[in-house]
């Protein structure tokens, strides 16, 4: 075997079609575009993602949906069963970072009435359900 005997192996390297070179070629005229229309032109054939020739595309054909707050991920929400289970007497949001009742980016921080309170809390710095409230100050606690 010799350098000038390599070569690639049967099928390894395909020859380009060569289009437009008569009728015996089987793709002579149209060079297999077909008659007319956009896909016949030079250049012309591509077109953007999602385009439908002129009729209305369906990314706005559908209806939007969904909503990405901003202020969603700054607030939380804290239930009162949960305050009851935390053993200061003072909650603000530190104690309940602290507690890992809320993220560390909330800076907002809302107390729902869900559940019971039996003990005497001060919410400090919180904003706060009037049901919550009500149930706070009836255990004795205060708002502020």
């Amino acid at each position: 075997m010799r350098l000038n005997n390599l070569t690639h192996a049967d099928g390894a390297r395909k020859e380009r079609t060569r289009v437009g070179r008569g009728i015996g070629s089987g793709l002579g005229k149209t060079c297999g575009r077909g008659h007319k229309g956009q896909y016949a032109r030079t250049g012309k054939g591509k077109v953007k993602p999602g385009f439908e020739g002129g009729q209305m595309p369906m990314q706005r054909r559908l209806p939007k949906i969904g909503f990405r707050s901003k202020v969603a991920h700054e607030s939380a929400e804290v239930l009162l069963y949960q305050l009851a289970l935390l053993d200061t007497d003072v909650i603000d949001i530190f104690a309940l970072r602290a507690a890992k009742l809320i993220t560390g980016d909330a800076k907002k921080v809302k107390v729902v009435k869900k559940g019971e309170l039996a003990k005497k809390l001060t919410i400090k710095g919180l904003l706060v359900t009037a049901g919550a409230r009500a149930a706070i100050e009836a255990a004795g606690g205060t708002v502020e």
